[in-house]
């Protein structure tokens, strides 16, 4: 059993192991795109292939869409290159059910698949033509937040996308320096619409993307490298949007067990491989079956029913409603809370963390007592029953392979939204106070102490990537378990800092009982348990 265009021909071996396959004429979807694209997604990772190239693939199954999807990857080539293309863009969804079952789909939507690489000059021809389309009307992301930052850990831009401010559109390197100089080939073609749409799991996610693309253009026309009027049609919502989203689905890295499963049922090669980038990648995708992606309904260039599979189209003030009801209180403050004290604790999946009580009660607490007082209902999904989900059937999913090392990973980067929106609006409120808080600035207090390295019996453990480990860890790095320290002292400079929390713990009143909790904590072997036991 190939996973391939040769392979999937014999569709009665592959429907007798239990898997779902494409229901359309592939080929014929296949040429259908190549002539009239109408969707481009930039970044060929879990999430995408577990979520819109399935939805992609059910609308196609029901004959709601006609046309499928062209995938390019700008920062690691080798997904397309040992991924994609040796399986014909084919992938295997392996979906985790509560129930212990295991729903087994080949999706085949991803009918195209490109390197965002100048030096390739075959796709490099292709993305042009794609850009140049009148059919195109959307281009979507999924890069990570990280993808669109133009600047390093301290502020300066990052060395590609220096060189590409300077030197122009032609020949690219930086991410979004590529990409806006295909959207350049688009104003050239015409200015022609087109929505440019951030799937990533960021706040505000459109207008990360808008400024990054804008800082470009604007510094491209200035110098004379384009022409004139390219940042007016960047502006110009009438022609280019920026929509903002939220997205919500659990895509672990591809787990053992699954390439175990594939392999008992006859798939060939079905093991994962490491590219040079060190991208952990699978002819599989394994996710949860929940999923939910809530979109602001601007697209210029009009947009398929893409509702019919799921997707939910509305306002950018709900989308915001939801973006912060879920990454802000109802989910993403769990998962960080589990994560930070998971790799501490030693537990090794995110389910089992969920059988530890006073863990369990950690994220109820984060969730229901300082989450969801300062929840905004945006009426499409209501907060409570979203946290039910979270907290009853989604994180204690036995069957989902989810790691806290993997929730772990830029953990800097992500609790000024996933805390500091909540402390602010403590803040803000009549009704509520920040000194209520107390399991907050117990996470925070457990992040620092996890960038010890060191474990709570002790012993040293391997840190998540973290773009601040070089910055943060020698802060902590010299503590000893069971010594005396001043501990306001050595965390002062990381308390202060507002780009980590998004507010500056002194000025809201919360660096002393975080500097109380870390001092518990590194009392000695056992204190993280101790500290939580006492404060949960």
């Amino acid at each position: 059993m190939r996973l391939n265009e040769e392979g999937l021909k014999n569709r009665q071996e592959w429907e007798s192991k239990g898997y779902t396959l494409p229901q359309y004429n592939r080929a014929e979807v296949a040429e259908r795109t190549k002539r009239a694209p109408q969707w481009i997604h930039f970044g060929a990772g879990n999430i995408f292939r577990a979520f819109q190239a399935n939805v992609v693939q059910n609308l196609l199954n029901k004959g709601v869409l006609d046309t499928g999807l062209i995938v390019a990857e700008g920062y690691d080539y080798e997904i397309i290159e040992k991924m994609n293309l040796p399986h014909d863009g084919y992938s295997i969804l392996a979906t985790f059910k509560s129930d212990g079952t295991v729903e087994k789909t080949v999706v085949g939507s991803i009918v195209e698949s490109l390197t965002l690489d100048t030096e390739n000059q075959a796709d490099a021809r292709r993305l042009k033509e794609i850009f140049s389309a009148d059919s195109l009307q959307m281009a979507s992301f999924t890069i990570t937040e990280k993808g669109y930052s133009l600047t390093d850990g301290n502020g300066g831009l990052l060395p590609a996308v220096s060189e590409d401010l300077r030197s122009g559109p032609q020949k690219p390197e930086s991410y979004i320096g590529k990409v806006v100089a295909l959207l350049y080939t688009r104003y050239l073609a015409g200015e022609k619409p087109l929505a440019l749409v951030s799937m990533d799991n960021c706040s505000h996610n459109g207008t990360k993307l808008c400024e990054a693309v804008l800082a470009f253009a604007e510094k491209w026309e200035e110098k004379g490298l384009v022409q004139a009027g390219f940042t007016a049609y960047v502006k110009d919502r009438k022609k280019i949007s920026f929509p903002w989203t939220m997205i919500d689905k659990i895509t672990p890295r591809p787990d053992p067990s699954v390439e175990k499963m594939l392999r008992e049922d006859g798939v060939e090669a079905p093991e994962p491989v490491v590219t040079e980038k060190n991208t952990y990648i699978a002819p599989f995708v394994n996710a949860e079956e929940c999923e939910y992606l809530v979109i602001e309904d601007a697209f210029p260039n009009g947009r398929s029913r893409l509702e019919e599979g799921g997707l939910m189209f509305t306002e950018r003030e709900t989308v915001d409603k939801v973006e912060k009801m879920k990454v802000c209180t109802c989910l993403n403050p769990l998962h960080t809370a589990l994560a930070v004290f998971g790799c501490v604790l030693g537990y090794r999946l995110i389910s089992d963390e969920m059988k530890d009580e006073t863990l369990r009660k950690l994220a109820e607490g984060i969730g229901y007592r300082e989450g969801l007082p300062a929840a905004v209902d945006p009426e499409i999904l209501d907060p409570k029953e979203f946290l039910d989900t979270v907290v009853n059937v989604r994180i204690p999913n036995p069957f989902m392979p989810d790691t806290p090392q993997r929730i772990a990973t830029d953990t800097s980067q992500k609790l000024a939204v996933r805390f500091g929106e909540t402390i602010r609006a403590y803040a803000a409120s009549d009704r509520l106070s920040v000194e209520s808080l107390q399991l907050i600035p117990l996470v925070f207090a457990g992040w620092i102490r996890y960038l010890m390295g060191v474990d709570d019996s002790g012993k040293r453990f391997g840190l998540s990537p973290d773009p601040l480990l070089g910055t943060l860890c020698p802060k902590v790095e010299h503590i000893r378990l069971g010594e005396e320290i001043n501990v306001e002292e050595v965390l002062k400079s990381i308390l202060e800092n507002e780009t980590i929390f998004g507010v500056n713990l002194y000025q809201v009143g919360m660096a002393e009982k975080v500097c109380g909790y870390f001092k518990e904590m590194i009392s000695g072997p056992g204190a993280v348990r101790a500290t939580l036991n006492k404060y949960v």
